[in-house]
């Protein structure tokens, strides 16, 4: 079993291109499709402990009932967002990635070559957009 994961979302580019780079650095990760296979409290929990962020930061507005469910409140709790997420899986920001280097909601996707061992080529995301040259070095 890898033990690097992506939680994704193959309908999403910035997704798409994550997992493509973690690819191009050699790497097979367990692709786990976060709608599909939605993960409980506890590890939309521990993914936000991971990646050292505030659980905020994890829930994605755009395109989801965020605003029907009264997410912007500021005086929710913690639990009751990740109670959210765990019930709305397309509230969760995407992709999230976890290595032995660490966890990073990894937008712009670039930020995951961060947690990847070197890239094997050059990398160019679905936009026409260079990320590294034929060497694996960034651009």
């Amino acid at each position: 079993m890898s033990d690097t994961i992506i939680w994704h979302n193959p309908k999403c580019g910035t997704s798409r291109n994550v997992l493509a780079m973690i690819r191009n650095a050699g790497v097979e990760p367990v692709v786990r499709d976060y709608q599909k296979d939605p993960p409980s409290g506890d590890e939309i929990r521990a993914a936000v402990a991971a990646m050292g962020i505030d659980v905020r930061d994890l829930i994605r507005q755009k395109g989801t009932p965020y605003a029907e469910l009264g997410l912007g409140d500021p005086s929710l709790s913690e639990d009751a967002l990740i109670a959210a997420m765990a019930a709305h899986p397309i509230l969760i920001n995407r992709p999230v990635v976890f290595t032995p280097k660490g966890a990073r909601l990894a937008r712009p996707s670039e930020t995951v070559l961060d947690l990847l061992p070197p890239q094997k080529g050059a990398f160019v995301k679905e936009d026409g957009q260079p990320v590294t040259d034929a060497g694996g070095r960034r651009l």
